[in-house]
């Protein structure tokens, strides 16, 4: 079949077209693969921050504060900061997990075990077993270190997937004036609300004993409190920062300037 001049022309403008349009399409999926392979692949798997961006200290009703060696002033957690002593570390070799007391006492003297008392304040829709409403047998929360929903059951292979984290790692403590601190002192401090949080376990796992130079919650919406409440914590036990940890506090206070202090305030 001849084709005419006037369709000769039609099907070749047709045929540049289609070109133009595969060429296109070609140029978008270049360009996705580029940017998944550099910047993109991390965002893909940045978990959410939709998370909250606080927690509590104290629950109101049962809970107890915990007598530390000063109280925290109310106040921008900057302006703290500038008050804390910047030394180096003190050396670890030494360090004991029993020279703070037996794991999860009764500091506040409310009839529960530290532990229990922080997955009841933490938890949604916390359910118990027995009586008196101690011992924590499962719950729901927006996990503050990821900002995921997780779901706490007690069992021997799943009270692991939700541990209670000390925000100021005893290790690190340690290190940074605890040392100085007499044993009843040290145990306020292992069981003090203030310096505790339920956490991700894996992610508690991945912090250990880290300061804030080389450890900070993967949820961003979370380090500005996170940060803050490292800054109480170290006030309230006269402990010190690294001219490294402080350097790395500032920088994350710079984009919270009206970031307070964390107090053990009932909620």
């Amino acid at each position: 079949m001849t084709l005419t001049w006037p369709e000769f022309r039609r099907e070749r403008r047709r045929s540049r077209q289609a070109w133009v349009l595969l060429a296109a399409a070609a140029l978008a999926v270049v360009a996705g693969l580029g940017w998944f392979f550099t910047a993109g692949q991390f965002a893909v798997a940045e978990p959410p921050t939709d998370g909250p961006r606080e927690a509590p200290v104290l629950a109101a009703g049962w809970m107890n504060p915990v007598p530390a060696v000063r109280p925290v002033p109310r106040g921008p957690a900057a302006a703290l900061l500038d008050t804390l002593p910047v030394k180096g570390r003190a050396g670890r070799e030494d360090y004991d997990r029993r020279a703070f007391g037996q794991a999860w006492l009764d500091v506040d003297r409310n009839g529960c075990d530290t532990r229990n008392d922080i997955l009841r304040r933490d938890l949604s829709g916390a359910e118990f077993t027995g009586d008196p409403r101690c011992q924590v047998a499962g719950g729901t929360f927006r996990e503050p270190y990821t900002g995921r929903q997780l779901t706490f059951r007690r069992g021997a292979g799943s009270s692991v997937d939700v541990q209670i984290d000390h925000v100021v790692a005893l290790g690190d403590a340690w290190q940074k004036g605890a040392q100085q601190l007499t044993a009843e002192q040290r145990e306020s401090l292992a069981n003090d609300p203030l310096n505790l949080i339920a956490v991700d376990g894996p992610a508690n796992q991945d912090k250990s004993a880290s300061d804030a130079a080389t450890w900070l919650p993967p949820n961003k919406a979370f380090r500005c409190h996170y940060v803050a409440r490292q800054i109480s914590v170290k006030a309230a036990y006269r402990l010190w920062v690294t001219p490294a940890e402080k350097d790395a506090m500032q920088r994350i206070l710079a984009s919270c300037p009206g970031q307070q202090t964390v107090v053990a305030a009932a909620r």
